[in-house]
């Protein structure tokens, strides 16, 4: 489960890049890919959310982002999951 669930966010996290990714953001486009475990994939939302607020917009790219952070639901140590923020909603 957790190797297939670190595939599935792997590629939710480079399609939201897109072909600018590997041209624009070379360096977490190749963390991205690379990361070796789910761990890892989510120590890089804040780069991922660097990069699409410069392609996209902040608040767009938060949208993203907390789409892709969902999907770690149930695959993280307890104590590394997302805490809810006074900031959404």
């Amino acid at each position: 489960m957790l190797e297939s669930g670190a595939e599935d966010i792997r590629e939710a996290m480079l399609k939201l890049l897109g072909d600018a990714g590997p041209k624009h953001f070379p360096q977490i486009t190749r963390r991205i890919r690379y990361a070796s475990d789910v761990q890892s994939l989510w120590y890089l939302r804040g780069d991922l959310m660097a990069s699409l607020a410069a392609m996209h917009g902040e608040s767009a790219a938060r949208k993203q982002v907390a789409s892709v952070t969902a999907m770690f639901r149930g695959l993280l140590p307890n104590g590394l999951d997302s805490r809810p923020s006074r900031l959404e909603g």
